[in-house]
Protein backbone atom coordinates (compact mmCIF):
# COMPACT_ATOMS: atom_id res chain seq x y z
CA UNK A 1 0.00 0.00 0.00
CA UNK A 2 3.07 2.56 1.02
CA UNK A 3 4.26 1.52 -2.54
CA UNK A 4 1.31 2.62 -4.13
CA UNK A 5 0.64 5.69 -1.94
CA UNK A 6 4.60 6.60 -3.32
CA UNK A 7 3.80 6.12 -6.51
CA UNK A 8 0.63 8.60 -6.84
CA UNK A 9 3.10 11.20 -5.59
CA UNK A 10 6.02 10.61 -8.38
CA UNK A 11 6.91 12.46 -10.81
CA UNK A 12 5.77 12.25 -14.40
CA UNK A 13 9.09 10.88 -15.45
CA UNK A 14 9.04 8.58 -12.74
CA UNK A 15 6.07 7.35 -13.49
CA UNK A 16 7.05 6.83 -17.27
CA UNK A 17 9.53 4.63 -16.43
CA UNK A 18 7.32 2.40 -14.17
CA UNK A 19 5.02 1.97 -17.30
CA UNK A 20 7.96 1.35 -19.47
CA UNK A 21 8.65 -1.27 -17.14
CA UNK A 22 5.11 -2.33 -16.40
CA UNK A 23 4.53 -2.74 -20.66
CA UNK A 24 7.79 -4.77 -21.08
CA UNK A 25 6.24 -7.00 -18.70
CA UNK A 26 3.50 -7.62 -20.44
CA UNK A 27 5.27 -8.27 -23.29
CA UNK A 28 7.42 -11.13 -21.77
CA UNK A 29 3.73 -12.50 -20.38
CA UNK A 30 2.35 -12.45 -23.52
CA UNK A 31 5.51 -14.67 -24.87
CA UNK A 32 4.64 -16.99 -22.03
CA UNK A 33 1.69 -17.56 -21.91
CA UNK A 34 2.07 -17.78 -25.76
CA UNK A 35 4.47 -21.00 -25.13
CA UNK A 36 1.47 -22.59 -22.93
CA UNK A 37 -0.88 -22.01 -25.93
CA UNK A 38 0.94 -23.30 -27.84
CA UNK A 39 1.79 -26.69 -25.67
CA UNK A 40 -2.38 -26.84 -24.56
CA UNK A 41 -2.90 -26.36 -28.47
CA UNK A 42 -0.55 -28.86 -30.41
CA UNK A 43 0.29 -31.61 -27.43
CA UNK A 44 2.24 -33.42 -30.15
CA UNK A 45 4.99 -30.96 -30.74
CA UNK A 46 5.98 -31.09 -26.73
CA UNK A 47 9.49 -30.20 -28.53
CA UNK A 48 8.43 -27.06 -30.53
CA UNK A 49 6.87 -26.14 -27.18
CA UNK A 50 9.64 -26.34 -24.93
CA UNK A 51 11.77 -24.41 -27.51
CA UNK A 52 9.34 -21.65 -27.88
CA UNK A 53 9.39 -21.48 -24.01
CA UNK A 54 12.99 -21.26 -23.87
CA UNK A 55 13.80 -19.09 -26.20
CA UNK A 56 11.94 -16.66 -23.42
CA UNK A 57 14.39 -16.79 -21.36
CA UNK A 58 16.51 -13.83 -23.74
CA UNK A 59 13.30 -11.32 -23.07
CA UNK A 60 13.07 -12.23 -19.56
CA UNK A 61 16.48 -11.23 -18.40
CA UNK A 62 16.36 -7.84 -20.68
CA UNK A 63 13.16 -7.07 -18.68
CA UNK A 64 14.74 -7.82 -15.23
CA UNK A 65 17.63 -5.94 -16.40
CA UNK A 66 15.26 -3.18 -17.32
CA UNK A 67 13.32 -3.30 -13.92
CA UNK A 68 16.64 -3.20 -12.01
CA UNK A 69 17.99 -0.28 -13.92
CA UNK A 70 14.92 1.71 -13.03
CA UNK A 71 14.77 0.27 -9.94
CA UNK A 72 17.64 1.87 -9.17
CA UNK A 73 16.69 5.76 -10.08
CA UNK A 74 13.05 4.99 -8.40
CA UNK A 75 13.58 8.36 -5.75
CA UNK A 76 11.22 6.00 -2.91
CA UNK A 77 14.26 3.85 -2.89
CA UNK A 78 16.65 6.90 -1.58
CA UNK A 79 16.69 7.90 1.71
CA UNK A 80 14.12 10.20 2.40
CA UNK A 81 13.29 12.12 6.09
CA UNK A 82 9.32 11.04 5.97
CA UNK A 83 10.82 7.49 5.18
CA UNK A 84 13.34 7.43 8.02
CA UNK A 85 11.02 8.82 10.42
CA UNK A 86 8.54 5.94 9.59
CA UNK A 87 11.09 3.38 10.22
CA UNK A 88 12.13 2.95 6.48
CA UNK A 89 15.96 2.57 7.30
CA UNK A 90 18.63 1.51 4.11
CA UNK A 91 17.04 -2.52 4.25
CA UNK A 92 13.42 -1.26 4.38
CA UNK A 93 13.85 1.61 1.37
CA UNK A 94 15.50 -1.67 -0.35
CA UNK A 95 11.97 -4.05 0.52
CA UNK A 96 10.28 -0.83 -0.95
CA UNK A 97 11.83 -0.52 -4.04
CA UNK A 98 11.55 -4.37 -4.70
CA UNK A 99 7.70 -4.19 -3.91
CA UNK A 100 7.42 -1.39 -6.33
CA UNK A 101 8.93 -2.76 -9.01
CA UNK A 102 7.10 -6.35 -8.39
CA UNK A 103 3.59 -3.83 -8.53
CA UNK A 104 4.53 -2.68 -11.82
CA UNK A 105 5.64 -6.13 -13.72
CA UNK A 106 2.04 -7.70 -11.82
CA UNK A 107 0.10 -4.76 -13.82
CA UNK A 108 2.32 -5.76 -17.19
CA UNK A 109 1.24 -9.31 -16.40
CA UNK A 110 -2.36 -8.84 -15.70
CA UNK A 111 -2.47 -6.30 -19.66
CA UNK A 112 -0.81 -9.52 -20.71
CA UNK A 113 -3.21 -12.12 -19.38
CA UNK A 114 -6.21 -9.66 -20.49
CA UNK A 115 -4.82 -9.38 -24.06
CA UNK A 116 -3.98 -13.30 -24.50
CA UNK A 117 -7.28 -14.09 -23.41
CA UNK A 118 -9.04 -11.70 -25.86
CA UNK A 119 -6.80 -13.01 -28.28
CA UNK A 120 -7.87 -17.01 -27.79
CA UNK A 121 -11.51 -15.42 -27.56
CA UNK A 122 -12.02 -16.58 -24.20
CA UNK A 123 -13.45 -13.06 -23.60
CA UNK A 124 -16.90 -13.62 -25.68
CA UNK A 125 -15.49 -11.76 -28.49
CA UNK A 126 -13.17 -13.61 -31.32
CA UNK A 127 -10.63 -11.15 -32.82
CA UNK A 128 -9.24 -11.24 -36.37
CA UNK A 129 -12.06 -14.05 -37.08
CA UNK A 130 -10.07 -16.73 -35.07
CA UNK A 131 -7.38 -16.62 -37.35
CA UNK A 132 -4.39 -16.33 -34.79
CA UNK A 133 -6.57 -18.40 -32.06
CA UNK A 134 -5.35 -21.63 -33.29
CA UNK A 135 -1.93 -20.51 -32.78
CA UNK A 136 -2.65 -19.91 -28.79
CA UNK A 137 -4.15 -22.98 -27.91
CA UNK A 138 -7.71 -21.35 -28.65
CA UNK A 139 -10.83 -23.86 -27.67
CA UNK A 140 -8.64 -25.46 -25.47
CA UNK A 141 -8.80 -24.88 -21.51
CA UNK A 142 -5.72 -23.52 -19.80
CA UNK A 143 -4.49 -24.74 -16.78
CA UNK A 144 -4.74 -22.33 -14.46
CA UNK A 145 -1.03 -23.40 -11.98
CA UNK A 146 0.43 -23.09 -15.09
CA UNK A 147 -0.65 -19.55 -16.03
CA UNK A 148 -0.62 -18.56 -12.57
CA UNK A 149 2.85 -19.90 -12.31
CA UNK A 150 4.36 -17.92 -15.64
CA UNK A 151 2.35 -14.67 -15.32
CA UNK A 152 4.68 -14.28 -11.30
CA UNK A 153 7.87 -15.50 -13.19
CA UNK A 154 8.47 -12.03 -14.12
CA UNK A 155 7.61 -9.83 -10.74
CA UNK A 156 9.46 -12.30 -8.90
CA UNK A 157 12.11 -12.92 -10.69
CA UNK A 158 12.47 -8.83 -11.09
CA UNK A 159 11.71 -8.23 -7.36
CA UNK A 160 13.88 -10.41 -6.15
CA UNK A 161 16.83 -8.57 -8.71
CA UNK A 162 15.49 -5.00 -7.13
CA UNK A 163 16.11 -5.94 -3.66
CA UNK A 164 19.57 -8.03 -4.61
CA UNK A 165 20.70 -4.62 -6.04
CA UNK A 166 19.49 -1.97 -3.81
CA UNK A 167 20.25 -4.02 -0.22
CA UNK A 168 22.64 -2.12 1.89
CA UNK A 169 26.51 -3.07 1.42
CA UNK A 170 29.37 -3.05 3.26
CA UNK A 171 32.40 -0.50 2.00
CA UNK A 172 34.71 -2.95 0.25
CA UNK A 173 37.82 -3.99 1.70
CA UNK A 174 40.83 -1.67 0.51
CA UNK A 175 38.31 1.55 0.43
CA UNK A 176 37.33 1.03 -3.47
CA UNK A 177 33.53 1.51 -3.82
CA UNK A 178 30.99 -0.67 -5.20
CA UNK A 179 30.75 0.53 -8.90
CA UNK A 180 27.12 0.19 -7.87
CA UNK A 181 26.19 2.02 -5.66
CA UNK A 182 26.03 6.53 -6.58
CA UNK A 183 29.28 8.19 -5.75
CA UNK A 184 30.72 11.45 -5.94
CA UNK A 185 32.59 11.84 -9.25
CA UNK A 186 35.95 12.16 -8.18
CA UNK A 187 35.82 9.80 -5.43
CA UNK A 188 38.67 6.53 -6.04
CA UNK A 189 38.29 7.34 -9.59
CA UNK A 190 41.87 5.68 -9.73
CA UNK A 191 41.02 2.66 -8.30
CA UNK A 192 37.92 1.92 -10.13
CA UNK A 193 39.77 2.57 -13.33
CA UNK A 194 42.41 0.39 -12.75
CA UNK A 195 40.17 -2.60 -11.68
CA UNK A 196 38.13 -2.61 -14.59
CA UNK A 197 40.86 -1.78 -16.91
CA UNK A 198 42.84 -4.68 -15.09
CA UNK A 199 40.13 -7.48 -14.87
CA UNK A 200 37.14 -6.46 -17.38
CA UNK A 201 38.53 -5.74 -20.37
CA UNK A 202 41.12 -8.39 -21.16
CA UNK A 203 38.34 -11.03 -19.97
CA UNK A 204 36.02 -9.57 -22.26
CA UNK A 205 38.09 -9.42 -25.27
CA UNK A 206 39.23 -13.00 -24.07
CA UNK A 207 35.56 -14.54 -23.85
CA UNK A 208 34.64 -12.71 -27.52
CA UNK A 209 37.44 -14.17 -29.12
CA UNK A 210 36.84 -17.84 -27.58
CA UNK A 211 32.80 -17.26 -28.20
CA UNK A 212 33.88 -16.26 -31.91
CA UNK A 213 36.80 -19.35 -32.15
CA UNK A 214 34.02 -21.42 -30.94
CA UNK A 215 31.31 -20.95 -33.12
CA UNK A 216 33.66 -20.92 -36.04
CA UNK A 217 34.54 -23.97 -34.84
CA UNK A 218 31.14 -25.95 -34.55
CA UNK A 219 29.21 -23.63 -37.54
CA UNK A 220 28.69 -25.71 -40.63
CA UNK A 221 30.38 -24.67 -44.06
CA UNK A 222 26.38 -24.87 -45.38
CA UNK A 223 24.09 -22.20 -45.00
CA UNK A 224 21.21 -23.08 -42.95
CA UNK A 225 17.13 -23.37 -44.76
CA UNK A 226 14.55 -21.27 -43.10
CA UNK A 227 13.27 -23.69 -41.42
CA UNK A 228 16.76 -24.60 -39.62
CA UNK A 229 17.14 -21.14 -37.92
CA UNK A 230 15.61 -19.77 -34.91
CA UNK A 231 12.15 -18.01 -35.13
CA UNK A 232 11.33 -17.31 -31.88
CA UNK A 233 9.84 -19.45 -30.80
CA UNK A 234 11.54 -22.13 -33.30
CA UNK A 235 13.46 -25.32 -33.38
CA UNK A 236 16.46 -24.74 -31.56
CA UNK A 237 17.75 -28.83 -31.80
CA UNK A 238 18.82 -28.07 -35.78
CA UNK A 239 21.57 -25.37 -34.49
CA UNK A 240 24.71 -26.80 -33.17
CA UNK A 241 25.63 -26.20 -29.45
CA UNK A 242 28.88 -25.08 -30.25
CA UNK A 243 27.05 -22.25 -32.14
CA UNK A 244 24.57 -21.10 -29.12
CA UNK A 245 27.76 -21.41 -26.37
CA UNK A 246 29.83 -19.29 -28.85
CA UNK A 247 26.98 -16.47 -28.99
CA UNK A 248 26.59 -16.73 -25.40
CA UNK A 249 30.44 -15.91 -24.80
CA UNK A 250 30.52 -13.28 -27.03
CA UNK A 251 27.48 -11.73 -24.96
CA UNK A 252 29.34 -11.92 -21.85
CA UNK A 253 32.59 -10.87 -23.82
CA UNK A 254 31.02 -7.79 -24.63
CA UNK A 255 29.55 -7.33 -21.23
CA UNK A 256 32.35 -7.52 -19.31
CA UNK A 257 34.74 -5.70 -22.03
CA UNK A 258 32.87 -2.20 -22.19
CA UNK A 259 33.49 -0.54 -19.15
CA UNK A 260 37.37 -0.76 -20.30
CA UNK A 261 36.68 0.28 -23.64
CA UNK A 262 34.21 3.30 -22.32
CA UNK A 263 36.85 4.37 -19.51
CA UNK A 264 39.82 3.51 -21.85
CA UNK A 265 37.66 6.37 -24.94
CA UNK A 266 37.56 8.88 -21.36
CA UNK A 267 41.30 8.52 -21.16
CA UNK A 268 42.21 9.20 -24.90
CA UNK A 269 39.67 12.38 -24.57
CA UNK A 270 41.02 13.27 -21.75
CA UNK A 271 45.08 12.92 -23.22
CA UNK A 272 47.40 15.70 -24.04
CA UNK A 273 46.02 19.17 -23.69
CA UNK A 274 42.16 18.84 -23.92
CA UNK A 275 40.01 21.60 -23.96
CA UNK A 276 37.24 22.40 -21.34
CA UNK A 277 35.03 20.32 -23.34
CA UNK A 278 37.34 17.36 -23.85
CA UNK A 279 38.39 17.44 -20.60
CA UNK A 280 35.17 17.23 -18.77
CA UNK A 281 34.34 14.34 -21.17
CA UNK A 282 37.17 12.56 -20.99
CA UNK A 283 36.55 12.86 -16.66
CA UNK A 284 33.13 11.87 -16.91
CA UNK A 285 33.75 9.23 -19.06
CA UNK A 286 36.26 7.72 -16.61
CA UNK A 287 34.87 7.96 -13.69
CA UNK A 288 31.04 6.52 -15.51
CA UNK A 289 32.67 3.78 -17.24
CA UNK A 290 31.61 0.58 -14.32
CA UNK A 291 28.09 2.16 -14.50
CA UNK A 292 27.53 2.86 -17.45
CA UNK A 293 29.50 0.06 -19.32
CA UNK A 294 28.01 -2.38 -18.57
CA UNK A 295 24.54 -1.76 -19.95
CA UNK A 296 26.54 -0.45 -22.99
CA UNK A 297 28.07 -4.05 -23.14
CA UNK A 298 24.32 -5.69 -23.15
CA UNK A 299 23.24 -2.93 -25.86
CA UNK A 300 25.99 -4.17 -28.32
CA UNK A 301 25.41 -7.63 -27.99
CA UNK A 302 22.01 -7.34 -28.62
CA UNK A 303 22.63 -5.25 -31.50
CA UNK A 304 25.65 -8.03 -32.51
CA UNK A 305 22.84 -10.53 -32.40
CA UNK A 306 20.42 -8.78 -34.24
CA UNK A 307 22.69 -7.79 -36.64
CA UNK A 308 23.83 -11.90 -37.11
CA UNK A 309 20.00 -12.84 -37.29
CA UNK A 310 19.16 -10.34 -39.74
CA UNK A 311 22.59 -11.83 -42.42
CA UNK A 312 21.67 -15.15 -41.37
CA UNK A 313 17.69 -15.18 -42.25
CA UNK A 314 18.55 -13.07 -45.31
CA UNK A 315 20.99 -15.57 -46.57
CA UNK A 316 18.12 -18.23 -46.30
CA UNK A 317 15.64 -16.39 -47.27
CA UNK A 318 17.69 -15.36 -50.64
CA UNK A 319 18.12 -19.50 -51.15
CA UNK A 320 14.82 -20.44 -50.21
CA UNK A 321 12.05 -17.87 -50.70
CA UNK A 322 10.31 -18.34 -47.53
CA UNK A 323 9.42 -15.76 -44.84
CA UNK A 324 11.30 -16.87 -41.57
CA UNK A 325 10.06 -14.77 -39.49
CA UNK A 326 6.97 -14.49 -37.48
CA UNK A 327 4.95 -12.27 -35.54
CA UNK A 328 6.51 -13.35 -32.33
CA UNK A 329 9.45 -13.02 -33.59
CA UNK A 330 9.04 -9.29 -34.17
CA UNK A 331 7.51 -9.05 -30.51
CA UNK A 332 10.74 -10.73 -28.98
CA UNK A 333 13.19 -9.02 -30.92
CA UNK A 334 11.74 -5.74 -30.80
CA UNK A 335 11.59 -6.15 -26.65
CA UNK A 336 14.94 -7.13 -26.56
CA UNK A 337 16.22 -3.87 -28.34
CA UNK A 338 13.76 -2.05 -26.70
CA UNK A 339 14.70 -2.87 -22.93
CA UNK A 340 18.26 -3.05 -24.49
CA UNK A 341 18.10 0.59 -25.04
CA UNK A 342 16.03 1.96 -22.23
CA UNK A 343 18.37 0.79 -19.70
CA UNK A 344 21.55 2.32 -21.72
CA UNK A 345 19.16 5.93 -21.54
CA UNK A 346 18.48 5.20 -17.30
CA UNK A 347 21.78 3.99 -16.22
CA UNK A 348 22.62 7.71 -18.57
CA UNK A 349 20.08 9.37 -16.49
CA UNK A 350 21.43 7.50 -13.10
CA UNK A 351 24.80 8.66 -14.04
CA UNK A 352 23.71 12.54 -14.51
CA UNK A 353 21.63 12.33 -11.26
CA UNK A 354 25.53 11.52 -8.97
CA UNK A 355 26.75 14.10 -10.78
CA UNK A 356 24.17 16.45 -9.51
CA UNK A 357 26.36 17.96 -7.27
CA UNK A 358 29.08 18.30 -9.37
CA UNK A 359 27.14 20.22 -11.88
CA UNK A 360 26.03 22.93 -9.56
CA UNK A 361 29.65 23.01 -8.47
CA UNK A 362 30.35 23.80 -12.07
CA UNK A 363 27.87 26.12 -12.90
CA UNK A 364 28.42 27.90 -9.72
CA UNK A 365 32.10 28.40 -10.86
CA UNK A 366 30.78 29.58 -14.28
CA UNK A 367 30.82 27.10 -16.57
CA UNK A 368 27.94 27.52 -19.10
CA UNK A 369 25.21 25.03 -19.93
CA UNK A 370 25.95 25.16 -23.23
CA UNK A 371 29.19 23.63 -22.48
CA UNK A 372 27.70 21.01 -20.52
CA UNK A 373 25.44 20.10 -23.55
CA UNK A 374 28.63 19.81 -26.17
CA UNK A 375 30.50 17.23 -23.43
CA UNK A 376 27.46 15.34 -23.59
CA UNK A 377 26.89 15.56 -27.18
CA UNK A 378 31.06 14.64 -27.50
CA UNK A 379 30.79 11.63 -24.98
CA UNK A 380 27.66 10.47 -27.20
CA UNK A 381 29.46 10.53 -30.64
CA UNK A 382 32.71 9.02 -29.37
CA UNK A 383 30.87 6.15 -27.45
CA UNK A 384 28.88 5.50 -31.11
CA UNK A 385 32.03 6.27 -33.22
CA UNK A 386 34.41 3.46 -31.16
CA UNK A 387 30.81 0.45 -30.34
CA UNK A 388 29.56 0.76 -33.73
CA UNK A 389 32.15 -0.97 -35.38
CA UNK A 390 32.87 -3.62 -32.90
CA UNK A 391 29.50 -4.01 -32.94
CA UNK A 392 29.37 -4.55 -36.38
CA UNK A 393 32.77 -6.68 -36.90
CA UNK A 394 31.84 -8.99 -34.06
CA UNK A 395 28.47 -9.26 -35.78
CA UNK A 396 29.95 -10.32 -38.70
CA UNK A 397 32.24 -12.54 -36.95
CA UNK A 398 29.65 -14.50 -35.26
CA UNK A 399 27.29 -14.97 -38.44
CA UNK A 400 30.42 -16.25 -40.70
CA UNK A 401 30.41 -19.83 -40.07
CA UNK A 402 26.95 -20.24 -40.71
CA UNK A 403 26.43 -17.67 -43.51
CA UNK A 404 28.95 -19.78 -46.34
Amino acid sequence: MLALRLARGTRPLVLLRRLMVAAASAGVGFLLLSALGHAVGHPEEAAGSAARLLWCVVPLAAVVQLAVAVARTDPGARPQPGLSSAGFGPVGLAMLGAVSTAVSCTLGSVFALLVFLYLRGDLAVLPLGGARADALGGGEPMPFAAVVTLLFVVPVLAGTAAAITLRPRKPRPGGAPDPQQPVAAGEATGARARATISTGLPWGVALTAAGIALGAYAGGATPPSSHSLLPLPGRLDTIPPGVVGGWVLIATGLVLACPGITHLCGRLLSAGRPGSVRLLSGRVLQEEAPRLGRPLGVLCAVAAGAFAATQLYGTALDSTGDRPFGPLTGIAAALVMACATATVLTAALETKGARADITAALLRIGASAGLLRRAAALRATVMVAVLAPITWAVAELAALPLSH
